[in-house]
């Protein structure tokens, strides 16, 4: 009988309050939106890190026309010199760090750089001998990026030595900002959704004082009189968690499975699957904000 009494009164809360029901389950879409963006953001800079940092190279850049590198003092590299360092890397002292190594010459270097700026005007002002020859090597242990660092930035035909996971660090880090300013709003928006949830608890009180009276005057338990306006809000957060939820799944199949994995086939990007991790973090979010703020109200406006 208790129980047909609850959900009674709350199918006739949110019957009376739809409109602010509706906006509640609008703005807590929204925040936890942002939420879950954030999320996503950062299962995908994991996600990132865990395919790249596997195969980004260090890449020893050889003396060119131009350079002005201490090592570059004598012209461009000599065949001389890049057997030289050859040699260092094949060395028992190196080679244990070492996978393998590639020489990319001034032809292969510029043949790649035609391929990755196809679409821009710069390829036609881009020759072969403005871009350096280079050994390209995959370490078995990225963190030893040092060792190689100082054996070869100081040899004769060596102008510069560069980890490329300072590049990928850059783009990691700007993926990061996006995460924390998705974080910023939705703490903006998750504040809206708790005073939106507190208005409508308290509409819906005001809007069955009467009831509310005569529950207290027959002795009914303050759990009894709070729960329909609890659950009121909680149900309108849920709501909103689910098609945050739904939307996070959205993004992660249609466009990062169907349209950026396509356009970037060398980038690992997170599953649909991965996305629906996050569903229990926000859909348990919209029940303590609902939960609390309904609560606070009732303890201010209900007086039980």
């Amino acid at each position: 009988m208790r129980l047909a009494f609850v959900l009674s009164e709350i199918g006739s809360g949110l019957r009376r309050n739809l409109a602010m029901v509706i906006s509640v389950i609008l703005v807590t879409f929204v925040s936890l939106t942002f939420v879950g963006a954030a999320g996503m953001l950062q299962l995908q800079i994991n996600q990132m890190k865990g395919y790249w940092y596997d195969k980004v190279q260090v890449a020893i850049f050889l003396c060119s026309d131009g350079s002005t590198a201490p090592g570059c003092a004598t012209g461009p590299a000599t065949p001389e010199q890049e057997d030289s360092l050859r040699k260092l890397l094949q060395s028992p002292a190196v080679a244990q760090y070492v996978n393998d190594f590639e020489y990319e010459s001034k032809d292969d270097a510029y043949k790649h750089f035609k391929e990755q700026f196809s679409n821009s005007p710069i390829v036609d002002s881009v020759t072969p001998d403005q871009l350096p020859a280079s050994f390209r090597i995959n370490m078995k242990d990225p963190e030893k990026y040092e060792i190689i660092s100082e054996t070869f930035s100081s040899q004769a035909g060596v102008e510069t030595v560069i980890d490329q996971r300072q590049l990928l660090e850059r783009l990691f880090s700007a993926m990061n900002a996006a995460s924390l300013v998705a974080v910023s709003i939705a703490g903006v928006m998750i504040i809206c959704a708790i005073l939106l949830i507190a208005t409508t608890i308290r509409l819906s009180a005001f809007s069955r004082r009467r009831e509310t009276g005569i529950m207290r005057l027959v002795g009914a338990s303050k759990m009894v009189i709070q729960l329909p306006f609890i659950l009121e809000g909680v149900i309108a957060a849920v709501i909103g968690a689910a098609l945050a939820s739904g939307t996070l799944w959205a993004v992660a199949h249609f466009f990062l499975g169907e349209v950026m994995s396509k356009q970037y086939p060398d980038t690992a990007f997170i599953s649909p699957g991965q996305t629906l991790i996050l569903a229990p973090a926000l859909i348990g979010l919209g029940v303590v904000l609902a939960g609390i703020s309904s609560l606070l109200t009732l303890r201010r406006y209900l007086r039980v």
